[in-house]
């Protein structure tokens, strides 16, 4: 009786096995897992589904919600699209928008991989508080630097230029750009470099042969980034561009199609869908890269 009494006592007290089997099993996944993943696809892919259904409604149907469900169309149509490539100048904002981005993105790619490179492999005096200064740069507000911009703008003759976009947009891209790129550089084994230059390489033959082939994922990462901030900017491109043709997306369809206080619903759900599909095709096509880019370079 001594020994089982023992024995008794000496047993740890645990939960009930079906009340912590049923939380991990059904509850918790709901509470921790669907619940938040269900809003999470909700508040994404809303906005997307409303443009898509505004922009294939009649106009009948937009108005008129008491006879129409406005989640859902009756009867397709292709007419605001049909509005808008060819009643309006959208391909010339869309080629535009498209050369801007590409012009704006090569730049700070450019920039940001010369910068990031001697930053974290030169080891001069001071390179770690030049990574933070230019880190900082990027948390400048567009609003302070929009005066100075616009002056040299306007002295340069590159008002109403896409030129003018081009090299405006540099000023935010470069100093993210330049941060992440110094990251991803500092997880490439510097004894890759240390073997080149044994063997006579000079420092812009690494970079071009050597670092830059092994950065690709990280690259591509900033170029996602300065590619959708590019397409989808509006304070400098509304300030410096004035004539219709010259205008990108973002700034065309809420100029150009709206007319007094008119709104073209269909249309500009319209080019409010197309503008966002080069940007989706764009992730599309390298988000492995972006993916890879988020777990470092070369693994040693």
């Amino acid at each position: 009786m001594t020994d089982a009494a023992a024995t008794a006592e000496n047993k740890p007290v645990t939960a009930p096995e079906n009340e912590t089997m049923a939380w991990d099993s059904r509850a918790r996944r709901m509470v921790v897992l669907w619940l938040p993943l269900t809003c999470f696809v909700i508040i994404l892919l809303f906005p997307f589904y409303w443009m898509t259904v505004t922009a294939f409604k009649p106009d009948a149907e937009l108005y008129d919600f008491n006879k129409y469900n406005p989640l859902w169309i009756s009867s397709p149509t292709l007419d605001h699209i049909h509005h808008l490539l060819f009643k309006t100048s959208y391909p010339s904002w869309l080629w535009t928008t498209m050369l801007v981005a590409f012009g704006a993105t090569f730049l700070s790619l450019f920039a940001s991989a010369l910068a990031a490179y001697a930053i974290q492999r030169l080891r001069f005096q001071g390179s770690q508080y030049v990574g933070l200064a230019i880190y900082l740069a990027y948390l400048v507000p567009p609003s302070i630097l929009f005066i100075p911009l616009a002056t040299m703008v306007v002295q340069l003759g590159l008002f109403d230029s896409p030129l003018a976009l081009i090299l405006v947009y540099p000023t935010f891209l470069v100093p993210f750009c330049t941060w992440l790129l110094i990251g991803y550089f500092k997880s490439i084994p510097f004894e890759l470099e240390e073997c080149a230059l044994i063997d006579g390489a000079t420092r812009l033959q690494i970079l071009r042969q050597i670092t830059l082939p092994l950065a690709v994922p990280g690259l591509i990462s900033a170029g996602i980034f300065s590619f959708t901030l590019s397409w989808n900017e509006f304070i400098y491109a509304l300030a410096f561009i004035q004539s219709s043709e010259n205008k990108t997306v973002p700034v065309a369809i809420l100029t150009e199609l709206v007319t007094g206080d008119v709104y073209q619903w269909g249309a500009l759900m319209a080019g409010s869908l197309l503008g966002s599909l080069p940007v989706a095709i764009f992730y599309s096509f390298f988000v492995d890269y972006y993916v890879s880019s988020l777990t470092g370079a070369v693994k040693e």
